[in-house]
C-alpha cells in the first residue's frame, strides 16, 4: 500500500491500536483516539526495532518520507538510527531556552568584560525575551532575527534595531564559544537601519548659551555639574556619572581612570584645571557622603545613570534654546576646538585615550603627561574667554606656531 494523504486521513480509529505498513519498514499507526504516527520497524544487530518519526499531520508525508530514507540510510553504513535519535532527543533537552542563554551571557559574559551590560540585559529583555524567551536555543533562524529587528523598524526605533543586532550577534558567539551552537543565526546579517556619524559641534555662542543656560534649565544640580565636567575634561560620558572620588587627587592635580573603567581597557590619566577643581569643589559639596561624584538621587552608594543625564538635557533643549544635542557632542565640541587652537591631534588623542594603530604605537611609551596638563589647561582659559566674552592672547600664539 502506497500511502498518500488522502489514503492515511481515511485511516479510522478503531478499539485497539493497529499500524499499516507500506514497505521497507515505512508505517504508520492509529490509536483509538485518532493520532497517527509514523514509524519505522527496523532490524539491527539481529533485533527487531522501532524508530518514531513524528505525528501526522504535525509531520508531512514528505519529510516523513525523508527521515526514512535518512535512517535506512544510517543502517546502510552500520549506525542503529534510533540511538542517533535518542542521542539527539538527550542533546535537545540538554539545549538551553533562549532565556536561559540570556541569563548566563549576561552573567559569564557581559558583566566580567562591559561597563554597560545592563542595557544589553535592559534590550535583551525587552525585545529577545519575549519573543524567544521559551524556544530552544537552536531553533532560532535568521529569519527569526530579521522578523524580530523588522519588528523593532516597525515601531520607528532603527538605531535600536542596529543595537539590538550587535548585542544579539555577541550572544550567540558566545554560544558558539561554548559549544551550544555551531553556528549563528545573526550570520549574513546586516544593520536593518542607515547610520550617520555624528558631527555635532557647538559653536562658541553655543557654548555659551548652554553653559550659562543650565542655571535655568528644569534639572538636578548634578546633572548641571555632569554636563560641564565633559565640556570641561573632554572624557567620555561613563567615565564621567560614574567615576567614584577615589580616583582623583585634587591636591596633585589628576584623575585616573583604571582599565577596568576605561573603554579601550587602558589606564587614563586626566590633568585637573582650574575649571575642572572648581566643578569638584562643588560636587564634593552636594555628593556629601557618597563614595561617587554624581551619586544616584535614590541610592548615594550607586552612581547616577548615564541615560538620566541624556534626558536631562534632552529636556532642557528647548529653555536652552539648542537643537541636536546630546552629551557626547561635549566630549567632541571639546576636541574640536582645543585642534582649532592649534593642540596637536596626536596630543588631543591622548587626551581623549583613543587607542592608536602601528608599530609606532607599540614603542611609544611616553606619558604625555606634560602635554596633557598643557592643552587642558589651555583649553580652560579658552572656554573662560569664551564664556566671558574676551579674547584668549594665549590661543592666538598658539594658532600662530601652529
Amino acid at each position: 500500500m502506497k500511502f498518500t494523504d488522502r489514503y492515511i486521513q481515511t485511516l479510522k480509529p478503531k478499539e485497539q491500536r493497529y499500524e499499516v505498513l507500506e514497505g521497507l519498514g515505512f508505517s504508520i499507526r492509529v490509536t483509538p483516539t485518532g493520532t497517527r504516527t509514523f514509524f519505522m520497524v527496523y532490524q539491527f544487530e539481529g533485533r527487531n526495532r522501532r524508530l518514531t518519526l513524528g505525528g501526522y499531520p504535525e509531520m508531512k508525508l514528505a519529510e516523513a518520507r525523508q527521515k526514512h530514507a535518512d535512517a535506512r540510510q544510517l543502517l546502510a553504513q552500520g549506525i542503529d538510527p534510533g540511538a542517533v535519535a535518542q542521542t539527539a532527543k538527550a542533546e535537545e533537552r540538554a539545549t538551553p531556552t533562549v532565556a536561559a542563554l540570556v541569563d548566563e551571557y549576561i552573567e559569564k559574559w557581559a558583566k566580567p568584560r562591559k561597563r554597560t551590560w545592563a542595557e544589553d540585559h535592559r534590550m535583551l529583555h525587552k525585545d529577545v525575551v519575549p519573543l524567544w524567551g521559551t524556544r530552544k536555543v537552536t531553533t532560532i533562524t535568521r529569519r527569526d532575527v530579521l522578523t524580530l529587528l523588522s519588528g523593532i523598524v516597525d515601531r520607528g526605533a532603527g538605531i535600536v534595531a542596529n543595537r539590538t543586532l550587535e548585542v544579539v550577534r555577541r550572544m550567540f558567539n558566545y554560544a558558539i564559544e561554548q559549544s551550544i551552537l555551531e553556528v549563528s543565526p545573526c550570520n549574513q546579517v546586516r544593520a536593518p537601519a542607515q547610520e550617520q556619524r555624528r558631527d555635532r559641534v557647538l559653536t562658541e555662542d553655543e557654548i555659551r548659551v548652554f553653559w550659562h543656560g543650565l542655571d535655568q534649565a528644569g534639572m538636578s544640580e548634578g546633572s548641571r555639574l555632569a554636563l560641564r565636567f565633559l565640556l570641561v575634561t573632554a572624557q567620555r560620558k561613563s567615565e564621567v556619572v560614574e567615576a567614584p572620588w577615589s580616583e582623583f587627587d585634587l591636591a596633585g592635580g589628576w584623575w585616573v581612570i583604571p582599565a577596568e573603567r576605561a573603554k579601550n581597557k587602558m589606564a587614563h590619566r586626566v590633568p585637573l584645571s582650574a575649571g575642572a577643581k572648581a566643578l569638584l569643589t562643588r560636587a564634593k559639596e552636594l555628593s556629601g557622603e557618597s563614595p561617587y561624584l554624581f551619586p544616584s538621587p535614590r541610592n548615594i552608594n550607586a552612581p547616577v545613570g548615564g541615560t538620566s543625564v541624556d534626558h536631562a538635557l534632552h529636556r532642557a533643549l528647548a529653555t536652552l534654546g539648542l537643537v541636536d544635542v546630546i552629551p557626547h557632542d561635549l566630549r567632541r565640541t571639546a576636541a574640536s576646538l582645543m585642534t582649532g587652537m592649534g593642540i596637536s591631534r596626536l596630543v588631543v588623542s591622548k587626551l581623549l585615550n583613543h587607542v592608536e594603530q602601528g608599530i609606532t604605537a607599540v614603542y611609544d611609551r611616553h606619558s604625555y603627561d606634560r602635554e596633557k596638563r598643557q592643552a587642558l589647561e589651555a583649553w580652560d582659559r579658552q572656554l573662560t574667554a569664551i564664556l566671558t566674552g574676551t579674547v584668549n592672547d594665549n590661543v592666538v600664539q598658539l594658532r600662530a606656531m601652529a
